[in-house]
C-alpha cells in the first residue's frame, strides 16, 4: 500500500511537504492568531493535530493518463463513508496545490472543536482547460463526474457531497454543480472561491480553453445561471480581484446563500481571510 500510497502532512499555507508516515498521521501544529479569530476562539488553544494527506496515482480513462489523487481528512476521524468535497485547482495548478492558504488547519480546527461535522476533501489534477473536453480524449469533467466517485468508493469514502473550487476551479465546481443538477444528482453544496468567471472573449481566448466564443458560451456559468437548480452555493472573492466584474455579475444573477465580497485581491491572503467562512459553509451541509 504504501509504495503506491504516500501519507503527506498540510502545512500551513496549504503547502504539501512529504514527512512520513508517522509524522503525517500524529504531528500537531498550532493555531494562529488569524485563525482563532475566523473560528470565534477566545483566549489559547491547544494544538490541534495535522490534516491526514494521502498522494497516490491512478489511472483515468477520460482523461486518458495517470493523475494524482489526493485526499485530505481530519485526523482521527472514521473514513468509512466520510463525506467528501470535490476540491479544483486554479489554472496551472494540480491536485497537490489545490488546497489554498489555511484550509487545512481551518478544517481540523473545526471539526476538532465539532463545529461542524466531519468531512474530507479529494483533488485530482485537472489540467488547464477550465475543467471540461477542450482536447478531445481529455475530458476531467467527465472524471469527476464519473471517476471520483468510483476512485473514493473504494477507498472507503463517501461520496461527493459538495464541490469546492478556487480561480479557474471555481469556475469548473459551478460547472459541475450544472452537470450533478442535469443528471437529478445535485450537490448540497458549491463552494466558489475567487471564481475565474470571465467577460471578454479576447481575454478568455488567450487561455487557450475554449474552442470558440460558441464553446465557451455553452458552458460559461455567467451565461447559463438558470441551469444550476437549487444547489446552495457559496461566493467568495476579493474587491480587487481582476475577475471581479464577473464575479459581481454571477452574484445578481443568481443570488447565492452566501455573497461575500471582502478587501483583497486575487491571492493567496485573500484566500487565507474566506476559508473558514468556506468551511462552516460547507460544514452546515454535510449529510
Amino acid at each position: 500500500m504504501l509504495s503506491r500510497r504516500t501519507a503527506l502532512t498540510a502545512l500551513a499555507g496549504g503547502a504539501l511537504a512529504t514527512a512520513g508516515v508517522t509524522a503525517a498521521l500524529h504531528g500537531n501544529a498550532p493555531l494562529g492568531e488569524a485563525l482563532r479569530h475566523a473560528l470565534g476562539v477566545a483566549g489559547p488553544v491547544p494544538a490541534v493535530q495535522r490534516a491526514v494527506v494521502t498522494i497516490e496515482r491512478v489511472r483515468s480513462e477520460h482523461r486518458g493518463r495517470d493523475v494524482d489523487l489526493l485526499t485530505m481528512v481530519p485526523p482521527n476521524t472514521r473514513t468509512e463513508d466520510l463525506p467528501m468535497s470535490i476540491l479544483l485547482h486554479g489554472r496551472h495548478g494540480t491536485a497537490r496545490l489545490a488546497s489554498v492558504a489555511n484550509m487545512d488547519a481551518v478544517l481540523v480546527a473545526a471539526v476538532a472543536r465539532r463545529q461542524i461535522p466531519p468531512f474530507g476533501f479529494v483533488a485530482v489534477d485537472g489540467g488547464d482547460h477550465y475543467w471540461h473536453e477542450n482536447v478531445p480524449g481529455d475530458d476531467p469533467l467527465a472524471m469527476l463526474l464519473d471517476e471520483v466517485p468510483r476512485w473514493l468508493r473504494e477507498r472507503g469514502f463517501g461520496a461527493p457531497f459538495a464541490c469546492t473550487g478556487v480561480s479557474m476551479g471555481g469556475f469548473g465546481a459551478l460547472l459541475y454543480a450544472r452537470r450533478r443538477h442535469e443528471r437529478r444528482d445535485p450537490v448540497r453544496a458549491v463552494a466558489a472561491i475567487a471564481p475565474a468567471l470571465l467577460t471578454d472573449w479576447a481575454e478568455m481566448s488567450q487561455r487557450g480553453a475554449f474552442a470558440s466564443p460558441a464553446a465557451w458560451a455553452e458552458l460559461d456559468p455567467l451565461k447559463n445561471t438558470d441551469k444550476l437548480g437549487a444547489t446552495p452555493i457559496g461566493v467568495w472573492a476579493g474587491d480587487r480581484d481582476r475577475f471581479i466584474t464577473g464575479t459581481r455579475r454571477f452574484i445578481a444573477a443568481t443570488r447565492p446563500a452566501v455573497a461575500s465580497i471582502v478587501p483583497g485581491g486575487h491571492d493567496d491572503a485573500l484566500y487565507r481571510k474566506v476559508v473558514p467562512d468556506v468551511i462552516r459553509f460547507l460544514g452546515k451541509r454535510v449529510p
